[in-house]
C-alpha cells in the first residue's frame, strides 16, 4: 500500500477539527469512476465526432491514471471496453453494473475499505491536467477540489472511516462539503487547484487556455484546437 504523509500545504480550511489533525502516514488508494467511452462527453457533439469523443474521453482518463502511477488504483465501471482498458493499465476493476455514478463510487469506497486502505482519493476521469492526486490524502482531513465554477466536485479525499457519500450532479461541491462539516473530528479543506479544477464537458471548457495547452494533436475540433485542420 502507498503512504501519504499527514502534513503539507493546504488551501482554504472549511473548519478545524476539534482534536486537531493526526500526523503520520495513511494507506491510500485512488478510485476513478469511468463511464463507457462511447457514451461520454455528449455535450461536445457539436465540435467532436463520435470516434473522437470516445478517444478523447479515454485520453483524459489515461492521463488521470498516469498521474497516480505507483499508487493502488481502482476503476469503477460497468463496460467491458473500459474494464479491459483499465486492466491493461494496471488498475483494479470494481465492476458495478447498473449502479450509476453515485452508486458506483459508494460501492467502490466500501470495497476499498474492505481491502484495508484507510484513505481514498476519488477523482473524476475527465481531468485534462491531473496532478499528483495521492498527495491530497492527509491524515484526519477531508479535502475537496471543486471545479473552477465552485459547483462540481472534481476530486475528494477522505478517511474511509469518515466517508463522503457520492452526491454528484449540479451543486455537488456544496452537498459534499456539507456532509464533511457534519463530522466533528476531522478538518475540512478546499483546494483551489488551477489544474485539478479543470474538467471538460463543453466546447467552452475545451477552449480554456490551460486545456488548449495540452490537447492532443490528433484532436480535430476545428473550432477549438488551433492545431487541428
Amino acid at each position: 500500500m502507498a503512504d501519504a504523509t499527514g502534513s503539507g500545504p493546504g488551501g482554504l480550511a472549511g473548519r478545524k477539527a476539534d482534536c486537531g489533525p493526526y500526523i503520520g502516514p495513511v494507506q491510500v488508494a485512488v478510485l476513478v469512476p469511468v463511464k463507457r467511452f462511447s457514451a461520454a462527453k455528449r455535450r461536445l457533439v457539436d465540435v467532436l465526432g463520435d470516434d473522437d469523443r470516445a478517444r478523447f474521453a479515454a485520453w483524459m482518463a489515461e492521463r488521470v491514471l498516469d498521474a497516480v502511477t505507483g499508487i493502488p488504483t481502482f476503476v469503477a465501471c460497468d463496460d467491458e471496453e473500459v474494464r479491459d482498458w483499465a486492466e491493461a493499465r494496471g488498475a483494479t476493476v470494481l465492476w458495478g453494473a447498473g449502479l450509476g455514478l453515485n452508486g458506483a463510487v459508494d460501492d467502490g469506497v466500501a470495497r476499498i475499505a474492505e481491502r484495508g486502505f484507510d484513505h481514498v482519493v476519488v477523482s473524476h476521469a475527465d481531468l485534462p491536467r491531473p496532478g499528483p492526486l495521492a498527495t491530497l490524502a492527509r491524515q484526519g482531513r477531508i479535502i475537496f477540489v471543486p471545479d473552477r465554477r465552485l459547483d462540481g466536485t472534481n476530486v475528494m479525499a477522505f478517511p474511509v472511516a469518515r466517508p463522503i457519500h457520492a452526491d454528484y450532479g449540479a451543486g455537488s461541491f456544496a452537498r459534499h462539503r456539507a456532509q464533511a462539516l457534519a463530522y466533528t473530528d476531522v478538518e475540512v479543506e478546499q483546494r483551489d487547484d488551477p489544474d485539478l479544477s479543470l474538467d471538460v464537458d463543453t466546447p467552452l471548457d475545451l477552449a480554456h487556455p490551460l486545456v488548449m495547452e495540452v490537447l492532443p494533436s490528433w484532436l480535430r475540433t476545428n473550432q477549438v484546437n488551433p492545431r487541428s485542420g
